[in-house]
């Protein structure tokens, strides 16, 4: 994946230690719903399987129509919108709130955070694009190694696994 300018953090994956590049602050604005209104999310199979186990068809939120491609490789297909007011199917209109949140893709969780894994390093990314409030709020936290680390942990120790796979290929 090609990101522009520079990483906000990079992430050694054998080790662990982060090191932050700039400051920059973080915080999800409660009942703002503008990227689950304004973004198209992709899906990867193990989110369509995880949404499947809640009880959902994956006709449901599956928008068919609509892929993603790295290059010449399918990704995947992308998270259907309302037609009605163009929102994720599974954001609450009246509340803002995603009905799935423990559950949501990847895509979800991460932004407005992008990771690119370049051998056994992790950059970390912030999508700076003006569409959500939160990057740099004056409440925000501060992105560090204990939030990337609490926050994202799992999706990192991820990445750290597939090192030991791909070292086997």
């Amino acid at each position: 994946m090609e990101v522009e300018g520079e990483p906000i953090a990079t992430i050694d994956l054998v080790t662990l230690e982060v090191r932050v590049h700039r400051r920059v602050t973080f915080k999800c604005i409660e009942d703002c719903g503008k990227c689950c209104m304004e973004l198209e999310v992709p899906l990867r199979d193990e989110d369509v399987v995880r949404i499947e186990d809640l009880g959902y068809s994956a006709w449901e939120f599956v928008d068919y129509e609509k892929m993603f491609y790295r290059g010449d490789k399918f990704l995947g297909y992308a998270l259907k919108k309302r037609p009605y007011d163009g929102a994720c199917v599974f954001l609450d209109p009246e509340t803002k709130r995603c009905r799935i949140y423990s559950h949501r893709p990847l895509a979800c969780r991460l932004y407005p955070f992008v990771f690119v894994r370049r051998g056994t390093v992790m950059e970390v990314y912030i999508r700076e694009d003006g569409l959500c409030p939160g990057i740099n709020h004056q409440e925000g936290e501060q992105v560090d190694a204990d939030f990337l680390l609490r926050e994202y942990g799992d999706v990192i120790e991820g990445y750290r696994l597939s090192l030991g796979s791909d070292r086997e290929r």
